[in-house]
């Protein structure tokens, strides 16, 4: 069956534009492509509102009550269902530093849903974060989890699944960069995260396959004194550095506007991917309390102001922001909603290498979202199945 998207303001190639968007069989046809199948067997009014590629999450632990690590079937479709209400139409589901046994339980679940499907957004591979980070940027994850990579453990998490696509480490903490080389072998994309490392040190793990920067800014040091003298941090390396990418929680309060403003500026939406970092309570309001992490072993934390707070207050933990929010504070921040939504769909795609996903080219998959100038969703497709 072929659809029709008509009346629509398109996004396409970096610009905005009045013209149809066809696809069927789960996949983008071009004009021509669909001339040849004849009238299209239905249509939709996109009533001019726009209408884009499906936004893809590149770092996300839960939301709608579910978190990845609580390691269940039901979790995993939750979390999917939730956020392809807003947009997400693929995405990357992540664990946090905790007990081994809860990784393999999210690796299970993974493996289940996708063999069997759900009604949300894609999985397009999984993203470790952690747990080898520096416990001096260790943020919300859990400080007893927090060690040295270990290859009698990480050689048993390799060999339990083949569906990790990105880790997360603090590369001061991979010695020899011995974890970063059996990544690399198995072709899995190596960000650097939760980091205590100067500007050199991240330019020197740059060499060695760390060419991303998790959460930009978020427990990663700047510039700072010592003994007077002033040492470039890991922010400064990736403005130095035209090959690492970035990727930022444009949620409003993990950065403010003259932050997004100097990322897009410097990084620019083709180095620069847009994540939630959200946590079972994504779009929960203000005044809320849940589980960060798995209900066995997280912590509990508060939300307030639109962003979840360790209990202390003195630190964030996590997002509760869902991705249309995204792309609407990029918006308020003055970046042309072009390159916001190719932030949030595009360059996410490009960097964890899914090329069936991210545009609306001829032969990708039919992720297609329909929203207006608020980025209120009107309607969500995931590979030509209407999901909102």
């Amino acid at each position: 069956m072929m659809t029709e998207i008509i009346n629509g303001k398109v996004i396409r190639n970096g610009k905005i534009l009045e013209e149809s968007v066809y696809f069927a069989d789960g996949k983008i046809l071009s004009k021509r492509e669909a001339a040849i199948g004849g009238a299209p067997d239905r249509v939709i009014d996109a009533e001019g509102n726009y209408v884009s590629a499906g936004f893809i999450d590149l770092h996300l632990h839960g939301g709608g009550g579910y978190d990845f690590m609580d390691g269940t079937e039901e979790a995993f479709r939750g979390v999917a269902e939730f956020h392809a209400k807003y947009g997400t139409t693929a995405m990357c589901p992540t664990a946090t530093s905790g007990p081994f046994e809860e990784m393999m339980n999210m690796f299970n679940a993974y493996r289940k849903v996708v063999q069997t499907g759900c009604n949300g957004a894609d999985f397009i591979g999984m993203h470790m974060e952690g747990p080898y980070f520096a416990l001096s940027q260790k943020g919300a994850q859990d400080p007893k989890y927090v060690r040295d990579p270990d290859p009698e453990e990480y050689e048993k998490l390799l060999a339990a699944t083949n569906d990790i696509v990105r880790w997360s480490i603090a590369p001061e903490r991979d010695k020899d960069y011995t974890f970063a080389k059996e990544l690399s072998k198995r072709g899995i994309w190596l960000s650097a995260a939760h980091t205590d490392a100067n500007c050199h040190q991240i330019q020197d793990a740059a060499k060695h396959g760390y060419n991303h920067m998790t959460h930009f800014y978020s427990c990663m040091k700047g510039m700072e004194r010592v003994n007077g003298m002033r040492i470039a941090g890991a922010i400064e390396a990736a403005y130095l550095d035209d090959d690492i990418t970035v990727e930022i929680i444009a949620d409003g309060m993990h950065l403010p506007y003259e932050l997004l403003q100097m990322v897009y500026k410097i990084k620019g939406p083709d180095r620069t991917a847009l994540i939630t970092d959200a946590m079972r309570a994504a779009g929960s309001p203000d005044g809320s309390d849940a589980m960060m992490g798995s209900l066995a072993n997280g912590q509990m934390v508060h939300i307030d102001r639109g962003v979840a707070w360790l209990p202390d207050g003195q630190a964030f933990a996590g997002s509760v922001a869902t991705t249309d929010r995204l792309v609407r504070t990029m918006r308020k921040a003055g970046i042309p909603l072009v390159d916001a939504i190719k932030m949030a769909s595009e360059t996410p795609a490009r960097l964890v290498g899914c090329t069936a996903k991210g545009t609306l080219e001829s032969g990708k998959d039919a992720d297609i979202v329909i929203f207006d100038e608020e980025i209120q969703m009107k309607h969500v497709f995931v590979r030509g199945k209407k999901v909102v």
